[in-house]
């Protein structure tokens, strides 16, 4: 098991935990299962959940430790939580976008947002966004948010072009 993070997410899912995992480790570069875990006979009248299930997994994306719990379905996924992308070209941004989107119903959103199938938001960025979006030249950085609040994948090209004016 590799080094705990002081803070790392943990994604409830129904009971996809272990489909979801490895469908987002297949995505990214340096991404693994570390650890799966089952429910067994303890706390079967609380968590209701089979025993020998699928409890916890344990996982890496891009070396970033995640962990995603079959919970049932008392709780789903919203925007008020999104994972960040930060991508250093449009080809790799175009990769992230199409991949997370597979296998639909996935929900293309605004500025840069894609809902996956498993309802979890994405936030597919350009890795100098911040940058643009921050400019002291405020009549930049304006030009920028406007060109970026009228698309859903976002395209780099068009976003530095707003920034030269």
């Amino acid at each position: 098991m590799p080094a705990l993070q002081k803070i790392s997410p943990c994604l409830w899912f129904d009971d996809q935990a272990e489909q979801a995992a490895k469908f987002y480790t297949g995505i990214f570069n340096n991404s693994r299962i570390v650890t799966i875990s089952h429910y067994g006979e303890a706390g079967q009248e609380i968590h209701g959940r089979p025993a020998g299930s699928v409890m916890t997994v344990a996982f890496e994306l891009d070396g970033q430790l995640f962990t995603a719990l079959n919970g049932g379905p008392v709780f789903t996924f919203n925007e008020a939580i999104s994972l960040q992308v930060f991508c250093a070209t449009q080809a790799e941004l175009d990769y992230c976008w199409a991949r997370l989107a597979e296998g639909g119903p996935v929900e293309a959103q605004q500025c840069g947002w894609v809902k996956d199938k498993y309802g979890v938001s994405w936030q597919i960025v350009p890795s100098t966004l911040m940058d643009l979006v921050s400019d002291a030249d405020r009549e930049k950085s304006q030009r920028v948010m406007t060109a970026l609040l009228q698309m859903k994948k976002l395209d780099i090209a068009e976003l530095e072009r707003a920034y030269a004016g």
